[in-house]
C-alpha cells in the first residue's frame, strides 16, 4: 500500500525549487554536469506509471545519459536483474554525508559529484536530504524525478495529478539524453 504523500512545509525559506515540466531543459541541464549521479530508491520498485516499474523509467535515464548510480536499500537485487550495475550502494544518510563533502572523490573515485538526481526516495526522507544537501553542500545541485514537488532540489518536477504527464516527461526526458 503507497503511502500518502507527506506534507511538506514549502514556506519555510526563501529559495523553492525550480519547477521543470517540460523534458527538453531538464535533458540540457543534466548534458551540462561534469559528475552527475542518479541515487535509486526503494519506492522506485513499488510505483509503477501505467504498468511499468519507476525503476525502468530510470535506468533508460541513466543509460542514455551515462549516468553512475548509487542504489540505495534493497534496489541493487532489480538493477542487476535490468542489466545495470549499480556504481555503488549506499544508505540514502550515507550517501548524503559523503556527497556533503567537496573533497569526497565520488562513486567512481574521479571526484566530487556536481549535480544529483533523486528518484524512488520516500517523500519525507528526501526532502530532508534535499534539505541538508541545500544547505551544506553548495558546491553541487539537485533534481527530482519522482511525482511530487520537492522544495529543497534546485529542480523538483511539479505534483503530477496524471500518471500519462509524469509518464510522458520521463519518456521525453530520455529522448533527450540520447
Amino acid at each position: 500500500m503507497p503511502h500518502p504523500q507527506h506534507l511538506v512545509n514549502i514556506l519555510t525559506g526563501i529559495k523553492g525549487a525550480m519547477e521543470m515540466k517540460d523534458a527538453t531543459p531538464l535533458a540540457k541541464i543534466i548534458k551540462k554536469a561534469e559528475r552527475p549521479l542518479l541515487v535509486i530508491g526503494p519506492r522506485a520498485l513499488e510505483v509503477e506509471i501505467e504498468g511499468r516499474p519507476f525503476i525502468e523509467y530510470l535506468v533508460d535515464i541513466a543509460k542514455a545519459a551515462n549516468i553512475p548510480i548509487c542504489a540505495t536499500a534493497h534496489t541493487k537485487k532489480k538493477l542487476l536483474e535490468l542489466g545495470m550495475t549499480p556504481e555503488s550502494t549506499y544508505d540514502v544518510v550515507e550517501i548524503v554525508n559523503a556527497l556533503k563533502d567537496a573533497e569526497w572523490k565520488g562513486v567512481k573515485g574521479e571526484g566530487c559529484h556536481d549535480f544529483v538526481l533523486f528518484g524512488g526516495i520516500r517523500t519525507d526522507l528526501g526532502n530532508q536530504a534535499l534539505s541538508t544537501l541545500k544547505h551544506f553542500a553548495p558546491h553541487l545541485k539537485t533534481m527530482t524525478l519522482c511525482k511530487y514537488y520537492y522544495p529543497n532540489a534546485n529542480f523538483s518536477l511539479p505534483n503530477y495529478k496524471k500518471e500519462e504527464e509524469w509518464k510522458a516527461l520521463l519518456e521525453g526526458l530520455v529522448a533527450g539524453l540520447k
